[in-house]
């Protein structure tokens, strides 16, 4: 199916409600649409020694946490380089400067924030396409009012959805879930067993058991989850872009999210 605008969207649900699987089928649906994921733009960066990966495995590796703000520059380095986020002035993406890489290559880099040379003026409008194509479901981020507000300045968000699932049915699911730890595919024996008891459908390696998924691990999680998120849906309610949905499996929720999402940009 095809889109008439843009989709900016943020899907919120606890762990294990089942977000990876509802993004996966909306961009099969809705093919203009795709997936802007943190976590894999930040592994990338480190793994191609992008400016941005620099920085960021020197901070990892002091042990610090990346920054909120090195998140949202590898958001807007990623969205800009597709063109989905531009300024009048220019276009290019963050790059190294050039004292900043003969410091590398003589081993003594200088302070970490000189590796970043901003895109443009940081006064300067920031504009969003509203082409179709330039859709997307942003995972990973924000996690929290904070990290929203300061998001809000970047990118226009205008769909955040909010899944709800029973903890008792996630529980279950987790109970049930096996893990091909290679590839991260997942499966479930109540609803998504693999076609082989125990085995990989693609390798016919193993599956295990992650070492954290035992119901008491799972109900801390989800009442941290339930901590941090309710001031973050209140911050998208009131910007008027949340959208609630309720069910007991992705089945059930797939059909309603296919209905609004298109009620809203197809």
């Amino acid at each position: 199916m095809q889109l008439e605008r843009a989709a900016r969207i943020i899907l919120v649900g606890a762990p294990g409600v089942g977000k990876g699987t509802q993004t996966e089928r909306l961009m099969k649906r809705y093919p203009q649409v795709s997936s802007v994921s943190s976590g894999d733009l930040l592994r990338d960066n480190v793994r191609n020694r992008t400016p941005l990966g620099i920085k960021a495995e020197s901070t990892m590796k002091v042990g610090s946490l990346v920054p909120d703000s090195m998140i949202l520059r590898l958001i807007t380095n990623e969205l800009t380089t597709r063109g989905w986020l531009s300024t009048p002035a220019s276009t290019i993406p963050l790059t190294l400067n050039t004292s900043a890489a003969a410091a590398t290559a003589s081993l003594d880099p200088p302070d970490l924030d000189s590796y970043i040379t901003p895109p443009n003026d940081q006064d300067a409008p920031i504009k969003t396409s509203d082409d179709p194509s330039a859709s997307f479901i942003l995972d990973g981020f924000p996690r929290t009012a904070a990290q929203a507000a300061q998001l809000d300045e970047l990118i226009p968000i205008n769909l955040v959805v909010n899944i709800c699932t029973p903890v008792s049915i996630i529980i279950d699911r987790i109970s049930n879930r096996l893990v091909h730890e290679p590839s991260g595919r997942v499966y479930n024996t109540t609803f998504n067993a693999p076609k082989v008891e125990g085995k990989d459908d693609l390798t016919g390696e193993t599956l295990t058991k992650r070492s954290d998924d035992d119901p008491e691990t799972w109900k801390a999680r989800l009442k941290k989850f339930d901590q941090t998120s309710l001031p973050l849906l209140d911050h998208y309610d009131k910007k008027g872009v949340l959208w609630t949905v309720e069910g007991n499996s992705s089945d059930e929720i797939s059909p309603r999210l296919f209905e609004e999402f298109g009620r809203r940009f197809a």
